[in-house]
């Protein structure tokens, strides 16, 4: 243990991106193809199945928790493998478990349709505590694998491996798709339950099967050959995510007016980013009457879209726009595809919404390389780990309310348009096209210049208060 760790080499940053593409597969079947069978094939209202959905994000504070522990309380002689294993074991599990509790809800519902019956309330709630339970397990794993990978790299090496295991994310979801495509492939709009449930069980025990195997393989041997944290045995000095509460979060992020501003701008474009995500596969069976294969194949669209600009744009954009104005133009570019995706729905053309979700994922690719790089870029020497930590749970919370807000404004568009469905959607997409122009103008008030200066300072001054 008093040897030096070997440096990471490159095939193993791609083993290590083979959980985080796990992770992707996953988010695409609790978000993407559970959320359809539960708004379009269950027929429950849109906002209770998006806040069943998104108690799996407003658990997040407890990933301190986890970090914690897995800094102090090793297992097996280890500090991360162990609790990605056993997470990865646990969110797998959960993921199945939800799925049998959603066809007992579609058994409860009432022939006339939904109805908050005491059975309903029953497994309604069941639901959301087994979402709740899938984020826990989740950040379980998700939270000590994040800290693995600053263990195992340096300064110089970070940067290429969060590059690389961020794009695997994207490949996940991808794969996804294609899983969901073979799966699926016989599963109609407006499908009930019986047409629904073998093949969704199947892919609900296939996929996490898959999701758990690859992150047994992902970690396996690493932290022992290649971990700084192992050999000294000692926390890092750097504040990290998982060292980060959430009060601190809060202070961090209203220290000064530059960093207001700043984190209200990452804010509200995570927050009109996704806001999609519990309505796009809906959208694609109530307007186009996809299949189930077909909606989920929409994600692979952007995502193949996402995953391009996140290649290209830190070498081609970023070097001529500069960051603060590529993340400018990348937030219009969304708010522009949102417009063309309304459109689509409104010509009811499959082809234009493939097409425009493309083009979503290429400019959303290109807003969150932008704004990514100028975080990085913002943040001062010592304070690197409490920026990137207050982020990290704020951005959680962010995608959690999101969701929420994604079925609220599905649900008030079908109460304004009843007889026009398309509109309806439409409603949730304009929304989030709003929301990217406001993330612009509060980005426009960033001051470099004075965030450099003023930040540094301010949050000093919060972490003593801490300290104290």
């Amino acid at each position: 243990m008093n040897q030096s760790p070997k440096s990471l080499p490159l095939y193993e940053m791609f083993r290590l991106g083979l959980f985080q593409m796990g992770l992707g597969t996953m988010s695409l079947l609790m978000l993407g193809v559970l959320n359809r069978v539960l708004i379009d094939g269950l027929r429950i209202p849109a906002t209770v199945a998006v806040l069943a959905i998104a108690m799996h994000q407003f658990v997040a504070p407890a990933r301190v928790w986890f970090g914690q522990l897995s800094d102090s309380k090793p297992i097996g002689g280890m500090y991360r493998t162990p609790y990605v294993w056993v997470g990865g074991l646990a969110f797998t599990f959960v993921a199945f478990l939800t799925v049998q509790a959603v066809w007992q809800l579609g058994q409860a519902i009432p022939p006339t349709g939904w109805e908050w019956t005491p059975e309903v309330t029953g497994w309604t709630v069941l639901i959301g505590g087994l979402f709740a339970l899938y984020g826990l397990t989740l950040s379980a794993s998700s939270t000590p694998f994040a800290a693995l990978l600053v263990d195992v790299a340096d300064e110089n090496e970070r940067p290429k491996l969060v590059g690389i295991v961020w794009s695997m994310l994207m490949v996940g979801i991808v794969a996804g798709v294609l899983l969901s495509n073979k799966l699926l492939q016989d599963v109609r709009a407006g499908s009930g339950i019986t047409d629904l449930q073998n093949p969704i069980n199947n892919l609900f025990t296939i996929v996490p099967l898959l999701v758990a195997g690859l992150s047994f393989l992902s970690v396996w041997g690493i932290e022992p050959k290649y971990s700084h944290f192992l050999r000294q045995k000692v926390a890092s000095r750097e504040l990290r995510e998982d060292q980060i509460t959430l009060g601190k979060a809060i202070r961090v992020l209203t220290a000064s007016r530059q960093t207001g501003l700043f984190f209200a701008f990452l804010l509200t474009m995570t927050i009109s980013l996704f806001m999609q995500e519990p309505v796009l596969e809906p959208f694609g069976g109530d307007i186009f009457a996809m299949t189930y294969a077909q909606s989920a194949a929409l994600n692979g669209f952007w995502g193949v879209g996402t995953l391009i600009a996140l290649g290209t744009s830190g070498f081609f954009i970023i070097p001529r726009l500069g960051k603060q104005h590529t993340a400018k133009w990348g937030c219009i570019a969304v708010a522009i595809t949102f417009l063309l995706i309304i459109t689509a729905g409104l010509m009811a053309n499959p082809n234009f919404l493939r097409l425009a979700m493309f083009l979503f994922g290429l400019a959303s690719g290109v807003t969150t390389s932008g704004a990514i790089s100028l975080m990085l870029d913002l943040t001062a020497v010592g304070t690197a780990g409490t920026f990137i930590g207050a982020w990290g749970l704020a951005q959680a919370m962010a995608r959690g309310l999101s969701t929420v807000l994604g079925g609220l404004v599905l649900d008030l568009g079908r109460f304004l348009f009843p007889a026009n469905l398309a509109l309806a959607y439409g409603l949730v997409f304009f929304c989030q096209a709003v929301g990217m122009l406001v993330a612009v103008f509060i980005l426009s008030r960033v001051n470099i210049r004075e965030f450099r200066e003023n930040s540094q300072q301010a949050i000093a001054k919060v972490l003593a208060l801490e300290i104290d």
